[in-house]
């Protein structure tokens, strides 16, 4: 970590001798020589780890870095790339959905309901924070800033190390956030419960949020030797076992806590991960890909955090209802799956806008007002995405009702009317979430904010609350047309 730091000082130190490229506008300098997180990732047709002082040099190799090209995919390609880990990810939310079913009737779970408000913010932490690390490190391996070993260990270990001490961070807000939005509609407030629901979640943030970041770390690395492109693969595969981890360390850590009665110990368990956070955040200041995020990439994560609470609070108050307790096995498949359909979405047009354009110009096809055609209607690569994304949607929401089905899970079985509802709710919720990614990614880019650390947070966070919105209208709908058979699974 020393060399890698003293070799990036170093590096920095000769670039800050030369100015700054000619979109300088929307780049401002962090005030220590380095640049932020909208610095474009081919500036002047150089890779970032490229000197000034190296440019006669490597005339010929700049040249042909200047005109890289996106890797180029037929629809076919995309989605047989895109299916794999989609199915994954899927299957992966089938068992968040069985383990949170199972758990519901834990003591834990019964006794402090608020915990529910927690199961959103927690398994939205893979988008607040792991799908963005996969969007960004997919975007610097299709774009050449992972081709030096250096290079490629300082934007991992910075990453890591960032994502760390947002996860504590965010883990503590979520418990705050559950502990008003609990209080406020019963207006009853106990300080043990308070304590237990702060030490679960930023001790199952921390320690969800370093497994998870291992994997995909490892997942990017195989993407690049294997020749997949890693925007396809990365986001599905972050969430791939992510919810199932995220819940059953929540689920494990609540129950284990509320056994011990003490105050105390749960206190000591929050006072323990509380006190890891400023050695991240040394490790963090320490390279400069993640120094400026460590101060300017709090906006999207805390709010989607609150996004991902509200969808929380709906949950908690579906499930308090007898009548409407199947929502629970189907709320981590349905917004699970739209979130990583969007992340995927989100990602491809980062990568795009990083290969064609300079932060702050957007190409022609994206400017003036935004319409749905936009997104779907056209030959290019982000129509033909999009399209792909919003097809697997009902094929993949069938395979997974099913497999719920005959593990003879939750409370509701598949009538053709149940059927019906749920994939028109599933399939609402993907179309509004591609029409607002494809309109946000843009805008940010335009106003020269980075979308992979941006865009996601907020994407993912908006699919938990649209989807656990839209189920429960779904539920409540079933339950007036008397589609009623909620002692099925019990």
């Amino acid at each position: 970590i020393q060399s890698i730091f003293k070799y990036n000082q170093l590096r920095q130190q000769k670039r800050a001798t030369f100015s700054l490229p000619k979109n300088e506008n929307f780049l401002s300098d962090a005030g220590d020589g380095h640049y932020v997180e909208t610095e474009p990732m081919l500036p002047d047709g150089r890779l970032s780890g490229e000197e000034a002082d190296e440019e006669e040099e490597s005339e010929e190799e700049g040249q042909q870095q200047a005109t890289r090209n996106m890797p180029k995919e037929s629809p076919l390609a995309m989605a047989l790339q895109i299916l794999v880990p989609f199915l994954l990810a899927g299957f992966g939310t089938v068992s968040a959905g069985v383990v949170l079913d199972i758990v519901q009737h834990w003591e834990a779970f019964k006794n402090i309901t608020e915990i529910f408000i927690l199961v959103p913010a927690l398994l939205g932490l893979k988008g607040n924070l792991e799908m963005t690390l996969a969007s960004r490190l997919s975007t610097a391996v299709n774009v050449g800033k992972m081709d030096s070993p250096i290079e490629k260990w300082n934007l991992i270990i910075g990453n890591l190390a960032l994502k760390q001490v947002q996860a504590t961070v965010i883990g503590f807000l979520a418990a705050v956030a559950a502990v008003v939005l609990g209080w406020i509609p019963e207006g009853k407030f106990q300080i043990s419960h308070a304590v237990l629901l702060c030490s679960s979640s930023v001790a199952t943030a921390f320690i969800a949020s370093l497994l998870q970041g291992f994997i995909m770390v490892g997942v990017i690395v195989g993407s690049k030797k294997t020749g997949i492109n890693p925007d396809n693969v990365a986001t599905p595969i972050a969430a791939s076992f992510g919810d199932l981890i995220t819940l059953a360390i929540l689920a494990w850590i609540s129950q284990g806590l509320y056994n011990y009665s003490h105050p105390y110990v749960s206190s000591l368990v929050c006072a323990f991960f509380m006190c890891l956070t400023p050695l991240w955040m040394v490790i963090s200041s320490k390279h400069p890909a993640s120094r400026q995020l460590l101060y300017s990439g709090w906006e999207p994560v805390i709010t989607a955090m609150f996004i991902s609470s509200i969808g929380g609070l709906i949950l908690d108050k579906t499930v308090s209802d007898p009548n409407l307790a199947g929502i629970v096995v189907y709320t981590p498949v349905i917004n699970g799956i739209g979130g990583n359909l969007v992340a995927i979405q989100s990602s491809r047009i980062s990568t795009y806008l990083h290969f064609h354009s300079t932060p702050g110009e957007v190409p022609d096809e994206a400017k003036g007002c935004y319409y749905p055609c936009r997104t779907f209607c056209g030959t290019g690569a982000n129509h033909r995405s999009a399209q792909v994304l919003l097809l697997l949607v009902i094929p993949g929401h069938l395979i997974f009702l099913y497999t719920i089905d005959l593990m003879e899970r939750g409370h509701t079985s598949l009538t053709p009317v149940f059927m019906v509802v749920y994939l028109a709710a599933a399939l609402f919720q993907v179309f509004l979430l591609l029409c607002i990614a494809d309109w946000m990614v843009h805008s940010m880019w335009k106003s020269g904010k980075d979308p992979d650390s941006f865009s996601i947070p907020y994407l993912t966070a908006l699919g938990d609350l649209l989807g656990t919105a839209l189920l429960a209208l779904s539920f409540h709908f079933l339950w007036v047309i008397g589609d009623q058979d909620s002692d099925v699974g019990d």
